[in-house]
């Protein structure tokens, strides 16, 4: 038998082949199918753990016999929905975007952040989610669901609608600024969005429970089959506040923002290096002055002149440009990565001037510092 026959003997029927069957799938539908899944383990991961913690305080504050929201009570519930948050939205991030929230979806659509038909989706899975969380929660617990979003006392329809509105619209700059907008503290931002959905909370759970997500109000209404006449502000001021999140980003996103405190980003560690050479000496002797000056000051090596006072001659080979080369700048994490020649290999690398910046003539070189991709957050 031929080596080709042999190779081939397997055909595609195989239960090889079988069993990645759905790897075959159009990449658009098998990524929608991702996020879908994504969303659905998310929302519902999120608001069963939320939902416990506020079964568990009203239960308490019930059983106590204390009928009015105490101070502990609110620190428990917003606890409870501010590090659910951070933990789900860090584990699904990757997966679906880790938005588990309606007004959110709506939010990054109208910005341009996703598509039309995959928000639809998502927003089905949210809500699909929630129910399943609230109707877990109130089989899985003893006593009455009480888990339910409503006004308190005193708090009227209007300032409960934009008591809604203002929370969500502060939630949703956070989520564009740290996760829309790609920088250094990008990979943090799961834990960010949590601690903005903590201080929500704390503000307005006793005013009107704090939704900010339809979802979140719409799951337990379903369970319980409670829906107050005031129902529909967890559902218009959360939109509210996603249309003015939307409109402001844009304004700075239209006025260039960036360019108004340009060194926010910094960490005030990265290294310029300034050279000069003398066109006519540097292949011979020691004009090559390479220097390191780090940003704030705090650190300058003069390289050419610690050679000279140890005894050994700078190498002239190495040509080093103006600027930082790529392979000097930073990654997302904020560490340095830089190439660097390795004292064993022959030739070594040096750089040379092109009109597309720096080129390294040699591949005897290599990168260190490290590699791995570091923490970022998108949907």
């Amino acid at each position: 038998m031929s080596f080709a026959a042999t190779r081939y003997s397997v055909g595609p029927t195989s239960s090889g082949e079988r069993q990645h069957s759905l790897l075959r799938l159009p990449d658009n539908t098998r990524h929608l199918l991702i996020a879908f899944l994504g969303e659905l383990v998310g929302t519902f991961l999120f608001l069963f753990f939320a939902f416990a913690g506020t079964q568990v305080a009203n239960n308490v504050r019930k059983i106590s016999g204390n009928s009015n929201m105490d101070l502990a009570s609110l620190m428990y519930i917003s606890l409870a929905f501010g590090f659910s948050l951070a933990v789900t939205v860090w584990v699904f991030f990757r997966i679906s975007g880790g938005l588990f929230n309606p007004a959110v979806t709506v939010a990054l659509a109208l910005a341009g952040a996703i598509g039309f038909i995959k928000a639809l989706l998502l927003i089905v899975s949210q809500f699909l989610g929630a129910i399943i969380a609230a109707a877990i929660v109130s089989g899985l617990f003893p006593g009455p669901l009480a888990v339910e979003t409503t006004l308190s006392p005193g708090t009227s329809v209007t300032r409960g609608l934009f008591m809604e509105m203002f929370l969500t619209f502060m939630l949703l700059l956070t989520i564009f600024m740290l996760a829309a907008e790609k920088h250094r503290a990008t990979f943090l931002a799961p834990l960010v969005i949590g601690l903005a959905l903590f201080i929500a909370e704390l503000a307005g759970v006793y005013f009107t429970g704090a939704s900010l997500n339809p979802a979140r109000s719409f799951g337990p209404a379903v369970i319980t089959g409670v829906w107050p006449g005031h129902h529909w502000i967890y559902w218009l001021g959360p939109l509210l506040g996603a249309l003015l999140a939307v409109g402001f980003y844009k304004l700075l996103t239209l006025l260039n923002y960036s360019t108004a405190n340009p060194g926010a980003d910094s960490d005030g560690l990265e290294k310029h290096r300034s050279h000069r050479v003398d066109s006519n000496a540097a292949r011979h002797d020691t004009t090559h002055n390479t220097r390191y000056a780090a940003t704030d000051g705090t650190e300058e090596r003069d390289i050419a002149s610690q050679a000279q006072l140890s005894g050994r001659q700078p190498r002239p080979s190495a040509t080093w440009p103006s600027v930082p080369t790529l392979a000097y700048m930073q990654a997302l994490d904020g560490h340095h990565s830089e190439t660097i020649d390795h004292p064993n290999d022959r030739p070594r690398a040096h750089y040379t001037h092109s009109s597309s910046g720096c080129e390294i003539s040699s591949d005897s070189s290599y990168r260190s510092g490290p590699s791995a991709e570091s923490g970022s957050l998108g949907s």
